[in-house]
């Protein structure tokens, strides 16, 4: 095992003291080519041009003597140093640390940065990267060659973003430009580059949040809103108590796509935003559109909407995660089942109603669950029932080799 393991970070400044000396000792230095080819590196010592970290550190892990690894910013930010401290490799590190890339990319666009989203983007998180970029309306992409700015401008198809794109920061050749994300894929962009991509309502007030990222307590307590909340006339697949249900049985999180489909007053799709995923709310009706629309504004949610009629209306949106059929019937179930979601929540009021969904769903391969749910509303000064409700709702469930993505 090496003596010693040095990891410098390195973003276009002159090396620290503490750096130079490290560099200077170095028997194996690993690095991309415009790290190897910094003066520092030693003549004499042994170079690995970093392509695949887990090979390196083999190397590394094998070599008698000093070993130094640069990465450009902060390498424990998204870095090299998580993958050195793998337990396989039994590496212990010490850190040089530099300005971070994301923290450079916002210093450039003159812009704060502690209430920003920070995702990394490869071919395999690539549409969860965009579904971030959807939801949130600050957000760092760490880049890389396939999932780079023109593939997030193509996937964010339909949404309208402004992307502050930096290309080489700490070189000769940093270069930053400003575009809108529709014409993102009409350039070709160097690598490495980061991604800012802005838009959508304000988030965190002028005077600054207490966390970074996005505040998980931020609005109203409760997961879910009473019904006085989306100023009544409520649907009855949009009561609380079923609401409740449909968000327990889906659970949209960070990086999900929702699609909600007779999204009505916008009370489900508001409160999945709420939850940090991005929502595709679709209705026929342009006043259930306008309702949830105006229901997101309150909420300080952004979400895209679609006017149609399901399922014609769904064949061209990109892929969910997750879905909530609030009206459609049997024919759009189908169809959303057709798209192999993950999920698919849904309630009918008839039993007879319930099995013939339940029916489509099991034939296309998941497992279905149905609940009764009945709720019974009290006048509590005089305990008398004023309202009283029963629904069938039903969860559809890929099995688990089928939901990765």
């Amino acid at each position: 095992m090496a003596d010693r393991v040095t990891v410098i970070g390195w973003d276009g400044s002159p090396l620290t003291a503490a750096a130079r000396s490290a560099l200077g000792a170095a028997t194996l230095v690993a690095g991309a080519a415009h790290h190897l080819a910094l003066p520092e590196v030693p003549p004499g010592a042994e170079r690995i041009r970093l392509g695949s970290v887990a090979l390196a550190a083999r190397r590394i892990a094998a070599h008698r003597g000093t070993a130094v690894v640069l990465a450009d910013g902060d390498p424990g930010f998204f870095g090299v140093v998580r993958s050195l401290r793998a337990p396989e490799f039994g590496l212990e590190v010490e850190v040089v640390p530099a300005v971070s890339a994301v923290a450079a990319a916002f210093a450039r666009a003159g812009m704060p940065w502690d209430d920003a989203q920070v995702v990394v983007a490869h071919r395999r998180t690539l549409r969860r990267a965009v579904n971030v970029c959807r939801a949130h309306t600050k957000v760092a992409v760490l880049t890389s060659p396939g999932a780079g700015p023109a593939e997030l401008g193509l996937l964010l198809e339909g949404v309208h973003r402004t992307f502050v794109i930096c290309e080489e920061l700490g070189t000769e050749r940093e270069r930053v430009t400003v575009v809108t994300s529709d014409n993102a894929a009409d350039h070709a962009w160097r690598d490495p580059n980061i991604v800012i991509v802005i838009g959508g309502p304000a988030g965190a007030a002028d005077s600054g949040g207490w966390i970074a990222g996005r505040d998980p307590g931020q609005g109203r307590r409760g997961w879910v809103q009473p019904d006085e909340a989306y100023g009544g006339g409520l649907g009855e697949g949009e009561t609380e108590l079923l609401r409740s249900a449909q968000l327990a049985r889906l659970g949209p999180r960070v990086g999900d796509l929702v699609w909600d489909i007779g999204c009505g007053s916008g009370a489900f799709a508001t409160e999945a935003a709420r939850a940090g995923a991005a929502v595709i709310a679709v209705d026929r009706s342009s006043g259930a559109c306008a309702r949830t629309e105006a229901a997101a504004r309150a909420f300080g949610v952004q979400l895209q909407l679609v006017h149609g009629t399901a399922p014609l209306a769904l064949e061209n949106l990109p892929e969910p995660d997750v879905v909530r059929v609030g009206g459609g019937g049997a024919a759009v179930v189908s169809a959303v089942a057709d798209r192999r979601p993950q999920r698919i929540v849904t309630h009918a009021a008839t039993r007879d109603a319930a099995e013939l969904v339940g029916r489509d769903l099991t034939e296309h391969g998941y497992r279905v669950e149905c609940a009764l749910l009945q709720s019974v509303e009290l006048d509590t000064r005089a305990w008398t029932e004023t309202e009283r409700s029963v629904v069938f709702l039903l969860t559809g469930e890929l099995p688990a080799r089928e939901t990765p993505r």
